[in-house]
């Protein structure tokens, strides 16, 4: 909320409650930590819901719009849960966490999906159920950034993100390896601060967290990039066409299948957080890159669930 507010800060804004998701220290207690934290994520959906019914009652609403939000919906206002998870990967449970998935998205009336509706997409087995019965609407991938053709600042960008406390991790393990690296590199911790902060370590700058716009000129001035395997990312990357590292974030199945699959579509390279070293990157070389492809969306058709009668 804190950067959107720094984004949009002629908005209005409201709290919901938090799911106060954290991830285990170690990969191979993702599951056990998600059963023990599912009680909390039930009653946190029930009071998001009571806050949806004093909204929908204070506020003047024609329109829901839930991104990954399991109870920001209404039953008097058209509702649309935005998601490139119709299939949630959790390994040997992967069918239960998905039927579960999809009965809350059958709850919405549509269900967005930002991605491809060819077999050519971003989102792969996650986005894409042959057979599954819903409302479903392709918007191609989503992203805020736009290509521009900038001279090269930095030989490589960093962007950290996730939750804690492996974020930090990672953060350590590359600052320890990147001074050892031959260009110039600047490196986004991910931390959201009251104030911006910028310092420079050798050939690294390193920054706290960056706006939209500052992001997005690194990005269009940075060679290379080495990030997390999340959604949103990918997408941005695809827009940009970047060539990029990934490193998913353990335990994480959404982002160890993305990862996995870019690579074996021959775009991107990746590797286990533990296994990363520097001369990885020389990897990137190998690899076609992300290609942008053009998706045209009618907007005006796809927002006409929320005009009135």
């Amino acid at each position: 909320m804190e950067l959107l507010k720094k984004e949009f800060p002629e908005i209005s804004y409201f709290h919901l409650p938090s799911y106060n998701i954290t991830y285990a220290k170690k990969a191979n207690s993702f599951k056990l930590k998600l059963i023990k934290d599912s009680p909390h994520l039930l009653k946190t959906i029930k009071r998001e819901k009571k806050v949806i019914e004093s909204l929908v009652a204070s506020e003047n609403i024609s329109g829901i719009i839930s991104d990954n939000r399991f109870g920001v919906r209404h039953t008097d206002i058209p509702s649309v849960f935005v998601t490139h998870q119709l299939r949630v990967l959790s390994g040997t449970t992967t069918w239960l966490s998905s039927k579960l998935h999809q009965k809350i998205i059958s709850k919405f009336d549509e269900c967005w999906v930002p991605d491809h509706i060819g077999t050519k997409n971003l989102s792969g087995d996650l986005g894409h159920i042959e057979g599954y019965q819903s409302s479903l609407k392709y918007l191609g991938p989503l992203s805020r950034f736009e290509k521009q053709d900038l001279p090269i600042t930095y030989q490589l960008l960093v962007i950290l993100s996730g939750p804690e406390p492996q974020r930090t991790f990672l953060e350590e393990k590359l600052l320890e390896q990147l001074p050892l690296f031959k260009g110039s590199i600047c490196f986004v911790k991910g931390i959201v601060e009251d104030q911006q902060t910028i310092t420079q370590s050798g050939n690294i700058t390193i920054y706290n967290f960056m706006t939209s716009a500052e992001l997005e000129q690194s990005l269009n001035e940075s060679e290379l990039v080495l990030s997390r395997s999340g959604y949103t990312s990918i997408m941005d990357y695809a827009k940009l066409e970047k060539k990029v590292f990934l490193i998913p974030t353990p335990g994480q199945f959404e982002q160890e299948y993305l990862a996995q699959k870019l690579k074996s579509e021959n775009i991107a390279p990746s590797c286990k957080q533990k296994d990363f070293n520097l001369e990885m990157l020389s990897e990137i070389s190998q690899y076609s890159g992300f290609e942008s492809m053009e998706y045209n969306i009618n907007y005006k058709k796809l927002f006409g669930l929320f005009e009135g009668k």
